[in-house]
């Protein structure tokens, strides 16, 4: 099995980073920060004659990391009761994905599994919940299996460690992951 988790965090060594690295200690997997690419906003071109055509930036570049791998985790701050913006460009670029000829987007991710990490500040376990229940939807719409989520209570950098409850929480998906591969 093959795991990658996408980092949507906007910081470098914050709380987002400490959850996907104490979730993924001991395993072999990838990280891709995606504060390091450049993804554009989608241009919206699923109802015009011509499609999609290509975008100068790294989407491309993060979507071929994550075609062969079998768990995807994504790692995000709340921000505004929602993914990261780096986030949401990613997933909104799946729009160009499902479209692309190169192959079938929804067949590929089909196959995969999918945990969830959000990290906030103040009622954080109460405030994530939508943002919960989008990935929860965008896993459903593309078949991916939902293996559950993680939230963290933590906003200012490194916080997070004093959550008791998430340290717990990565620790059984920890196990579940080294179970798994």
């Amino acid at each position: 099995m093959k795991i990658l988790a996408l980092n949507g965090s906007s910081r470098d060594n914050g709380n987002t980073e400490y959850m996907v690295t104490s979730l993924l200690e001991g395993i072999e997997a990838s990280i891709v920060d995606l504060r390091k690419y450049t993804i554009n906003p989608i241009i919206d071109k699923r109802h015009d004659p011509e499609g999609f055509g290509p975008v100068d930036d790294d989407y491309d570049t993060v979507i071929s990391q994550i075609l062969d791998q079998d768990i995807l985790v994504f790692a995000t701050p709340l921000y505004w009761y929602g993914m990261s913006g780096h986030m949401k460009n990613f997933v909104d670029r799946w729009s160009q994905s499902l479209r692309d000829p190169r192959y079938d987007f929804r067949k590929i991710m089909s196959e995969k599994k999918a945990l969830s990490l959000i990290v906030g500040g103040d009622r954080v376990y109460q405030k994530a919940l939508p943002l919960v229940q989008q990935f929860a939807l965008i896993y459903d719409f593309m078949g991916v299996e939902n293996l559950g989520y993680v939230i963290g209570s933590g906003s200012k950098p490194q916080t997070v460690q004093a959550d008791g409850r998430v340290a717990g929480d990565l620790r059984f998906w920890n196990e579940y992951l080294k179970q798994t591969i």
